[in-house]
């Protein structure tokens, strides 16, 4: 099938080729009059006759033939429906008066699709839509072939975007490499050392190589020279933008980590209490935006793509709740005995899991993402997703919000004070009971805004906050313990440094090597990269 339309293909662009100077031409009737026949030679032949005129007319008849919108009637003319059901000329757009009592769809066999295929394929590049052309464009990339280069001069010469016309000369350069001019298969190199397409350095390098006789596939000394030139520039690049693309992974998995440690580094930093259970807000934050979107579904249909910022609040405050109230319940009890506040904390992972598995089943449930968060943007041939952005985006948002509430308020006043020198907060007046209890609220309700980004890059399921829980606490003990800054650097280096080293050791390995990195970290500085600052009387 593959081969078939490939010679079909070679078929076409030869006929254009051999027929250009006709292109331009109007479609008449005598074009299309074979289609009514029913010889299947008869109805290939006025495909041929169609592409060969080569204009919008031709494009819209060959497209209609393809969509099977093209009829004929009992007289033999070949006609369309319009939206009100009329009969109308296929060639003039005109009603036909009379109209005609019966007609029938011209009959497209797998041959005639074939052939179709490859002229539309071609012919799109005539197309008044932009996107029309730009996607018969890298289509045509596949294909290539010499009897292509002048069909495609013509493209190119009244192509007037940019990124078309670029993906046209390229090609345009490609089928030069093999040109019989020496100087046109330079040029055609120069050219190419622009490109960052690995698929461009392989043709390029396949040039260098000695046939079967021990002879260069390319003959001229001068071509390889160029040739060399540009494989080196090429190679620059894909360095560059494979280093471009770990960056930007590293950064969107550093920006998760980041919101998965900011709030227990809060709760860690001031209370000190080793909470196995922060992976689980981030879960009924994510399940907090799973019923959020239920609701928009069932009731604000219209308005669904909203429902990402509805659920920033409601993720919070049910994961922030949650907390004050194990705080008041459980954890206010514990302080000061980490192994006991341990296990208490694993015992309540365990049950909030299974209370999410009671209401919402075992399986898990899809989040899908509004319209503005999905698709991507692509850069240097490094596609990034939208949702990913988006999170690096509202990890940056969360930052700032946190660090203003730390620093310029009350409450981030008291935080600090009793994270510093909870003894002497209180000696002064500060009532370190509410502070722990409201800490522990804030650290709960930015584990729950977690739950939100994560929900929108993969499924929502009870175990879904295990999986970041120890990356978590290594965050945090790395950066350390309450400081927001070393949390930052500490995340986002965790995550641009897995990213780096990931491709060459394996995901495995990569997780090893950051554990002794840590550990080696701590042997030397124990409190963490950033040592907080101040003296405590406690003890």
């Amino acid at each position: 099938m593959l081969n078939n339309k490939r010679n079909a293909l070679l078929f076409i662009l030869s006929f254009l080729a051999l027929a250009f100077p006709m292109v331009g031409t109007a479609l008449d009737r005598t074009d299309i009059s074979g289609l009514a026949s029913e010889h299947v030679m008869e109805r290939l032949k006025a495909i041929e006759k169609i592409a060969r005129v080569g204009d919008s007319d031709a494009l819209r008849m060959l497209e209609g033939l393809q969509n099977s919108e093209l009829l004929v009637t009992d007289t033999g003319q070949i006609v369309l429906e319009n939206d009100d059901w009329d009969v109308i000329d296929a060639i003039t757009l005109e009603m036909l008066d009379p109209q005609p009592d019966t007609y029938n769809t011209v009959i497209v066999n797998n041959r005639m699709r074939s052939q179709l295929e490859s002229a539309v394929g071609v012919l799109q590049l005539l197309s008044d839509d932009r996107e029309i052309r730009l996607t018969s464009a890298k289509s045509l990339r596949d294909n290539l072939s010499p009897s292509l280069l002048t069909f495609l001069n013509k493209a190119l010469a009244q192509e007037s975007d940019e990124e078309i016309g670029r993906i046209l000369k390229e090609s345009q350069s490609i089928i030069l490499l093999d040109s019989l001019d020496e100087q046109e298969r330079i040029d055609a190199v120069h050219y190419l050392t622009s490109s960052s397409e690995r698929r461009v350095r392989e043709l390029l390098v396949a040039k260098l190589e000695k046939n079967e006789s021990g002879e260069f596939e390319e003959i001229s000394a001068e071509v390889r020279v160029a040739i060399e030139f540009a494989v080196t520039a090429i190679d620059r690049k894909l360095t560059f933008i494979d280093y471009f693309g770990r960056l930007f992974s590293g950064l969107s998995l550093g920006s998760i980590l980041l919101l998965a440690a900011m709030g227990l580094a809060i709760t860690y930093g001031l209370l000190g209490v080793i909470n196995l259970a922060h992976g689980e807000m981030l879960m009924i934050g994510a399940y907090a935006t799973y019923v959020t979107q239920q609701l928009f579904v069932n009731y604000l249909p219209s308005y669904f793509d909203l429902y990402v910022l509805a659920a920033i609040p409601m993720a919070f405050l049910s994961s922030a709740i949650i907390g004050v109230v194990l705080e008041r319940t459980v954890i206010r009890w514990l302080y000061g005995r980490p192994l006991e506040t341990l296990l208490a904390t694993w015992g309540i992972s365990l049950f909030l899991i299974q209370l999410v598995r009671q209401i919402f089943g075992a399986q898990n449930v899809e989040v899908s993402n509004p319209t503005w968060l999905s698709g991507g943007v692509e850069v240097w041939n490094i596609a990034m997703p939208l949702n990913r952005i988006a999170i690096i985006v509202f990890a940056a948002l969360v930052l700032i919000g946190i660090w203003l509430l730390i620093s310029q308020t009350r409450l981030g006043l008291f935080i600090r004070s009793v994270t510093q020198n909870r003894s002497m907060a209180a000696c002064v007046g500060v009532n370190t009971a509410k502070v722990d209890m409201l800490a522990f609220g804030l650290g709960s309700g930015i584990a729950g805004l977690a739950g939100v980004a994560l929900s929108q890059i993969g499924n929502v399921g009870p175990d879904l906050g295990q999986a970041y829980i120890i990356d978590s606490f290594m965050v945090v003990v790395l950066g350390g313990v309450g400081q927001l800054a070393g949390t930052v650097y500490a995340a986002l280096g965790l995550g641009v440094f897995s990213k780096f080293i990931e491709p060459g050791v394996g995901a495995v390995l990569t997780k090893i090597i950051i554990l002794v990195f840590i550990i080696a970290v701590i042997q030397k500085r124990p409190q963490g990269l950033f040592a907080l600052k101040g003296r405590s009387v406690e003890g």
